[in-house]
C-alpha cells in the first residue's frame, strides 16, 4: 500500500498520535492492539472496527476484540482471506462502506483491519488514517512474530538441553558405584544416588557446594587433600584399594580418582568413583584356593603310591619286629615295644595324611548326587558325632528352618564336609561351649540354602583367615591335626557349586557359612 500524504492540519493526526502513544507504551501485543482498536473506534467514530491476526500456522485469522464492541463478527472465509492478502478491499454495506486493509510486512500478510465507515462521515479521512495505522502496525507485528519464533526456538533448545542434562544425571545415578566430583576449591559439584546410600548416607542437597572435607569427615583431611592434589598436578588416574569394617562386616573397596577438563587444557575437576569389590575379591580368593587344591590333587595323584608302598613296608617290618620282642629279656622288651608303638602311631598318621590327599585326587562322582534335604544331612552328621568322646561335652543348639527346598547333592560327601566343620568347632572350643547349627534360605539370594556352624571358641585371627582353607595350614598344636580338614570341606562344597565364607572374632567365636545352590 502507498502511504497517503497527511498535512499538518489533517484531522486524523491526533488519532495517529494517540495510536503511536499506545504502541510506545510497551504493553503486551494483544493488549496494545486492542488499545489501538479502541482509539480508532473513538477517534474516527467508527461503529465497528475489528483487527484480525493470522494464526501462527497461517491457516486462519484470529479476531482481536475491542472491549467496547459487543457485535459478533463471523470468521474469515478462505475467499475473503485471499482478497485481503492481495490488497485493500472495500464494498458497500447498509449505512456505509466495509473496508478491509491488509497488514503486510515484507510481502507477508500478518493480518488485516475490518472496519465500517459510515456514509458522509469523513470517509476519505478515515481511509487515509487507517492506511497509515496499518503501515505502523505491520512492523510491530512482524517484530513480535520474530521474537515469538526466537523465544520458541530458545525454549525448545532449553528443553533439549534440560532433557540431555536429566538423561546424563539418570545415567550417573543408575551406576552401581558411588560417584562424586569436586572443583579446584575442593567443593562438591556432583554427588550421585549411590553416594547418598553409602556408609555415610549424606544426601545430595546436603553435599553439593560444600567442601569435600566437611562431608567425608571420617577420612584424614590432609591425606584426602594430598590425593586430590596429586591428580590435579599430574593429570593421572589414581587408584587405591582399602578394607573397611564400617558396616560391621569386612568390605573391600576400590577408589579411583579421575582428572576432568572442561576446556581441554587445565584440569578443572576430579571425579572420584568408589566401588565395592568385596564379591570380586572373594571370587578371586576362591579361584586362588581352587587352584591350590587342584595343585595338591595333582601332587597327591603322582606320589600317593610312592608313599603308600614304603609305609606298608615300614608297617610290615614293625609287625615282624613285634613278633621277635617276645624272645627278648623283659627289660629290653618294654623299650622295644614302646619304640614299635611310636612307629605304628606315626605310620597311621602318615596314612591319614595320604587319605586326605586322595580326597583331592579322586575324580568327583557326579552320578552320586540326588535330591537331598539339608536338615536330614545335618541330623545324620550330628548322629555320627554324638559318639565322639569330646563332642559329648558340647551344647548343641539346632536352628533348622522347616520346609527348605531339596537340592541335588552327594549326601555322603556333605556329611564328611559338615563333620570336618563341626570337629573344627569342637577343637576351637576345647570341648566346652555352644555349637549352633542353623539352616535357612540365603536372605540375599532365594536360590541358595545357607548352612551355618557357629561356635563360641577362641576365634581366628584376621591375618589367618585368608589361609585357613589352604592344605596343611593349621593353628592346632602339633599332632592334633593334619591341616587338611577345612581344605577337604572347601573342595566338597565346590563340587556342589557352592561356596564357604567365614566370619570370626578372637575371643568371641567363628561362623562358617556354607552356601549351596537350589536346583
Amino acid at each position: 500500500m502507498v502511504a497517503p500524504t497527511l498535512t499538518s492540519d489533517h484531522p486524523g493526526l491526533e488519532v495517529l498520535a494517540e495510536v503511536a502513544k499506545v504502541l510506545a507504551a510497551g504493553r503486551a501485543v494483544e493488549e496494545g492492539l486492542a488499545g489501538v482498536v479502541g482509539v480508532l473506534r473513538r477517534g474516527l467514530a467508527l461503529p465497528r472496527c475489528r483487527l484480525w491476526l493470522r494464526s501462527p500456522d497461517g491457516s486462519r485469522f484470529i479476531p482481536i476484540a475491542d472491549p467496547d464492541d459487543e457485535t459478533q463478527l463471523p470468521g474469515f472465509t478462505s475467499a475473503v482471506a485471499d482478497r485481503v492478502t492481495e490488497g485493500p478491499h472495500s464494498e458497500s454495506v447498509p449505512g456505509g462502506t466495509l473496508l478491509r486493509l491488509p497488514l503486510v510486512h515484507e510481502d507477508e500478510a500478518l493480518g488485516c483491519f475490518e472496519v465500517i465507515i459510515p456514509q458522509g462521515r469523513f470517509e476519505r479521512m478515515s481511509h487515509d488514517v487507517l492506511v497509515v495505522v496499518a503501515q505502523m502496525l505491520a512492523p510491530v507485528l512482524a517484530a513480535d512474530e520474530l521474537s515469538q519464533d526466537l523465544a520458541s526456538e530458545v525454549a525448545l533448545r532449553t528443553r533439549e538441553l534440560e532433557a540431555q542434562r536429566n538423561f546424563a544425571a539418570r545415567i550417573i545415578d543408575s551406576l552401581p558405584v558411588g560417584l562424586y566430583a569436586i572443583d579446584r576449591g575442593y567443593r562438591i559439584r556432583a554427588w550421585n544416588r549411590k553416594r547418598e546410600a553409602g556408609t555415610q548416607g549424606v544426601s545430595r542437597e546436603d553435599a553439593l557446594g560444600r567442601e569435600v572435607f566437611e562431608v567425608l569427615d571420617r577420612q584424614p583431611r590432609e591425606l584426602l587433600k594430598l590425593e586430590f592434589d596429586r591428580v590435579f598436578a599430574t593429570g593421572e588416574i589414581q587408584t587405591v584399594e582399602m578394607d573397611s569394617q564400617t558396616t560391621g562386616e569386612a568390605r573391600h573397596y576400590r577408589i579411583t580418582k579421575i582428572p576432568m577438563r572442561l576446556d581441554d587444557e587445565d584440569i578443572s575437576h576430579v571425579i572420584t568413583i568408589g566401588e565395592d569389590v568385596t564379591a570380586w575379591r572373594q571370587a578371586q580368593q576362591r579361584l586362588a584356593q581352587s587352584e591350590k587344591l587342584a595343585a595338591v590333587g595333582q601332587l597327591a595323584a603322582g606320589v600317593m603310591h610312592e608313599i603308600n608302598n614304603p609305609l606298608a613296608t615300614i608297617l610290615a617290618c614293625s609287625e615282624a619286629l613285634s613278633l621277635r620282642t617276645a624272645e627278648l629279656p623283659e627289660q629290653e622288651r618294654g623299650a622295644q615295644e614302646e619304640y614299635l608303638r611310636i612307629i605304628d602311631t606315626e605310620v597311621q598318621r602318615c596314612r591319614r595324611i595320604v587319605d586326605g590327599l586322595l580326597d583331592f585326587s579322586r575324580p568327583k562322582q557326579s552320578a552320586h548326587k540326588a535330591a537331598a534335604d539339608i536338615n536330614a544331612i545335618i541330623e545324620q552328621t550330628l548322629f555320627l558325632l554324638k559318639h565322639h568322646e569330646r563332642f559329648k561335652w558340647l551344647m548343641i543348639e539346632r536352628q533348622l528352618e522347616k520346609d527348605l527346598p531339596q537340592f541335588q547333592a552327594d549326601a555322603e560327601r556333605l556329611v564328611q564336609c559338615f563333620m570336618a566343620l563341626m570337629l573344627n568347632a569342637m577343637d576351637a572350643m576345647n570341648s566346652r561351649g555352644v555349637l549352633t547349627v542353623r539352616t535357612r534360605l540365603n536372605p540375599n539370594r532365594r536360590d541358595e540354602i545357607l548352612a551355618e556352624f557357629i561356635d563360641t571358641g577362641t576365634g581366628i585371627r584376621q591375618e589367618d583367615l585368608p589361609k585357613i582353607f589352604e592344605p596343611f595350614f593349621t593353628t592346632k598344636p602339633q599332632g592334633r591335626g593334619t591341616g587338611l580338614g577345612l581344605s577337604v570341606a572347601y573342595g566338597i562344597v565346590e563340587e556342589h557349586r557352592g561356596r564357604i565364607e567365614v566370619e570370626s572374632q578372637v575371643g568371641v567365636g567363628t561362623n562358617f557359612k556354607v552356601f549351596l545352590p537350589v536346583g
